[in-house]
């Protein structure tokens, strides 16, 4: 087992994910947005599993700095469905109470990643 994978953040990420990919099986008229969904979640854990091989501490932050970028942007898309009333409310809630989760554990890590 390699350590990323031993990760709480990489782990619930990828769950993450799979819930998005869930989401946008809804939304049939709407390739443009879930291919975009589905790369930024999708770009959570490997930005995740990428960034904890690497060796220095700006190169792990980095990476684990993009995994956050890339969780904005999905709740921003998220919300935007929501708005437009193409996803239930509670289902957005859900998928951004997650993503803040995520979004405190990346957080914590690149804070303690400063030089």
């Amino acid at each position: 087992m390699f350590d990323f994978q031993k990760l709480n953040v990489y782990t619930k990420s990828i769950q993450f994910h799979i819930d998005c990919k869930i989401l946008m099986a809804g939304l049939k008229n709407e390739k443009h947005v879930a291919d975009q969904l589905s790369r930024a979640s999708q770009s959570i854990p490997l930005n995740i599993a990428e960034g904890s091989g690497k060796f220095s501490k700006p190169d792990r932050k980095n990476y684990f700095k993009t995994a956050r970028a890339s969780l904005f942007e999905c709740i921003s898309i998220l919300e935007i469905l929501d708005a437009e009333g193409k996803i239930e409310k509670q289902v957005c809630d859900k998928q951004i109470a997650i993503g803040d989760e995520i979004s405190r554990m990346l957080f914590t890590m690149i804070r303690n990643l400063q030089v």
